[in-house]
């Protein structure tokens, strides 16, 4: 070993903290190639006695120096916390895991029981996870709380076998009565995608002891989201959630929404850079206004979020005592929109936690009806409707190929009549009345899980309003029975329905093909109506109303309804607390 080397190792070995059973070499920029560069890092392990975290994060470790270090480690069973990230700057990719495997086979001689291991920011692919396939499927792991492999290049290949490891390792401390409890996974930046994503998943679920899961930069379009989103439900303990720079979309985005529901401890969201929209972030505004009693953080940035949704968003944090930060930043609100949303929170007197708006992208193009970013991709189909059920039942919970979660048809959707099917077919007045007593069964054939179908029918009946007195309580009284079952239903899924119905009537900006309807004013008038009735609460009224009032101009065609309607939400809004 050169003089300048060993001197080098001398003066770090100098400034290395050594204490609380913590032994560190962090940052010292130490270039390990052989037995021989190692030879006093190795001497300081072999005297320290009661070690229980080993930091080697921020130098570079050949093969023969991690076979020096490992021979050494083999006598430490009390170790609980190796910090080895950025620990192969330079190596060859083919020398990681075999360094990797002699580290994780002296970790199992020794015996020790591993609470922490982090291997992030070191690019070694999937080979990388093969090298510590091993060490997590032993006993050394059966007590691991914390897993970091941030940045590591696993891929999709790589993401698979940390699945199957990770499945394996419960599966064994189980049968030793005290099941794998991990509590913190990190992998951002891995190129996991939907295949990885998957793999994933099914390990969280079979865990299900998680509380913190950071999964950014993955390149997770909606289908593994809808995946993951299944397994955080059976999870719950989870406080932080992180999957920032992903792309949900509404479907990925309603999933989520979903999983939100069943989860009473988080206290952090970071869907930001996501394609989260506006149809997505009025879902997360309803799980808000239910659920999520202790959130602190939500951060729904460069979503293409518009004005109306943001506002929202913001009405729905109202009442959240524990709330510290909401970024909205990077959306499409238009330098108006900002200010009605800086407006907005400062009236609520909670200014303080609106995040900058500094990289707001402005108002969007009326004109740019953009396409769901995967739809094309894995095969799935462009038609696939939204899943808006509350899979209350696990039973009845499918998560098939393409990640889509589909529920048994609800028990009381019945078989639909001849007479009605010929109505919703092809509406009219005349139809409408000589249902009779049948008229009820329309209400019936909504349900509040099928958001498209729910407004399709709706709108329909709606349409036929007229100021002939049989045939306007024909239609006001079923379009009630319809909106009061929908309205009934939970938040989530009647903030769906009332979203699905905006989008349709054009007032709201909503991804793929859904097709918007001509409005005529009875569709107006019927919500004039309902939004008057008992049944119909203030805070959807208040969604109405920050929707319509933001978008007015869709209402052109329809300007003396539009206004009898916009004044019926005012008044709704400003009468109940």
């Amino acid at each position: 070993m050169a003089s300048d080397d060993i001197a080098q190792l001398a003066d770090a070995l100098s400034k290395t903290h050594v204490g609380d059973g913590e032994l560190s070499f962090k940052g010292q920029g130490l270039k390990l190639d052989n037995a021989a560069s190692v030879e006093e890092l190795v001497r300081d392990i072999e005297q320290y006695q009661g070690l229980r975290a080993l930091r080697l994060e921020g130098n570079t470790v050949g093969v023969d120096a991690a076979r020096a270090i490992a021979k050494a480690l083999e006598n430490k069973d009390l170790l609980q916390r190796c910090y080895w990230s950025d620990m192969f700057t330079g190596r060859l990719r083919s020398e990681i895991p075999t360094a990797l495997r002699s580290l994780g086979s002296a970790l199992m001689s020794s015996g020790a029981r591993l609470t922490e291991l982090d291997l992030s920011d070191n690019a070694f692919g999937p080979d990388g996870v093969k090298g510590i396939e091993q060490l997590l499927k032993s006993p050394s792991c059966h007590t691991l709380r914390e897993l970091k492999l941030n940045n590591c290049g696993m891929g999709i290949g790589g993401g698979k076998i940390l699945a199957e490891a990770l499945i394996e390792c419960h599966r064994q401390s189980s049968a030793h009565g005290a099941p794998l409890k991990l509590r913190v996974f990190i992998a951002g930046r891995n190129r996991l995608e939907n295949e990885g994503a998957r793999a994933l998943a099914k390990a969280f679920q079979i865990i299900g002891s998680l509380e913190e899961v950071h999964m950014p930069q993955n390149g997770i379009n909606y289908a593994g989201v809808m995946a993951l989103a299944s397994a955080m439900r059976h999870n719950p303990e989870l406080r932080v959630l992180n999957f920032n720079d992903n792309t949900f979309t509404k479907r990925g985005t309603l999933a989520m929404a979903q999983a939100l529901r069943h989860l009473r401890n988080v206290q952090v969201i970071n869907f930001g850079d996501c394609l989260v929209r506006s149809e997505g972030a009025i879902a997360l505004a309803a799980v808000l206004r239910e659920g999520l009693p202790i959130l602190k953080e939500l951060n729904l940035s460069f979503g293409e979020i518009t004005e109306a949704a943001a506002l929202v968003v913001a009405q729905a944090v109202m009442d959240k005592p524990h709330m510290e930060k909401v970024d909205l930043n990077g959306n499409c609100l238009g330098e108006e929109g900002c200010e009605s949303l800086r407006e907005a929170m400062e009236n609520m007197d909670k200014g303080d936690m609106l995040s900058s708006l500094s990289d707001d992208e402005g108002e969007p193009d009326d004109e740019d009806e953009e396409e769901d970013d995967d739809d094309h991709e894995n095969g799935d189909d462009d038609d696939a409707s939204d899943d808006c059920n509350e899979d209350d039942e696990e039973d009845n919970e499918i998560v098939k190929e393409n990640g889509i979660i589909r529920k048994e048809d609800s028990p009381e959707k019945q078989q639909c009549p001849a007479e009605i099917m010929s109505f919703l077919t092809c509406p009219s007045a005349e139809k409408l009345l000589q249902l009779g007593e049948m008229r009820t069964d329309l209400s019936r054939q909504v349900d509040p899980s099928d958001p498209h179908m729910a407004a399709d029918v709706l709108l329909k009946i709606a349409s036929l309003y007229s100021e002939e007195p049989e045939t306007k309580i024909a239609v006001l009284e079923t379009t009630d029975a319809v909106l009061k079952k929908l309205l009934f239903a939970s938040a989530f899924q009647s903030y769906c329905f009332l979203s699905t119905l905006l989008v349709r009537m054009g007032l709201l900006k909503g991804e793929g093909k859904l097709k918007k309807v001509s409005l005529v004013p009875g569709q107006l008038l019927c919500l004039e109506h309902a939004v008057q009735q008992e049944y119909f609460s203030q805070h959807h009224a208040s969604l109405l109303h920050t929707i319509i009032s933001k978008n007015s101009e869709a209402l052109k065609s329809c300007s003396s309804a539009g206004e009898r309607l916009s004044s019926a939400l005012e008044k709704k809004c400003n009468n109940q607390h």
